[in-house]
């Protein structure tokens, strides 16, 4: 039996894998106090498209011990509100590297996370799985509990897992 033919259309993400990438790089600014972007990387050279998220750097920003990345330019695809920035079409700007969504057809892998050191540190079928913020529309469920025992507080506070943001 031959071998299947590669498959001619590039990986690509969905609308709402874009506005979700999107509100990532909004959350991201409102976290972090500073202006994140989020610019889609086409596919054609690669045969997969990769968002990267990126601050721009600051006049006299120290960027020797920092990942610089290059975002924008003409026909750029930049997501999400830019941080509130107006930015000019076609403009490039000197960024700092934040990390990046690329797709991946292996099996059972959709999205891979790649930090700023350009290291895999996170894959998953699931785009929600790799972010550092859930996203939802569904409010947190209330606490039933009426007893206002200060011990409960404790144990949630050190029984939880931590909230890391890579």
């Amino acid at each position: 039996m031959p071998p299947a033919p590669p498959n001619p259309l590039p990986l690509a993400f969905t609308s709402d894998e874009l506005d979700t990438l999107g509100h990532t790089a909004d959350a991201l600014s409102a976290y972090l106090g500073k202006p994140v972007l989020a610019e889609v990387i086409d596919a054609v050279e690669t045969g997969f498209e990769w968002v990267i998220f990126a601050i721009p750097l600051e006049n006299g920003e120290d960027t020797s011990e920092i990942t610089t990345v290059q975002v924008g330019g003409p026909g750029s695809r930049l997501i999400g509100s830019r941080g509130g920035l107006s930015l000019e079409d076609g403009e490039i700007y000197a960024c700092r590297y934040l990390w990046a969504i690329q797709l991946s057809d292996i099996e059972g892998v959709r999205f891979i996370k790649i930090d700023d050191e350009g290291e895999e540190v996170a894959w998953s079928d699931e785009l929600a799985n790799i972010l550092p913020f859930a996203l939802t529309d569904v409010p947190p469920a209330a606490d039933d509990d009426d007893d206002d025992d200060p011990d409960d507080e404790a144990d949630r506070l050190f029984s939880d897992p931590p909230h890391t943001l890579h």
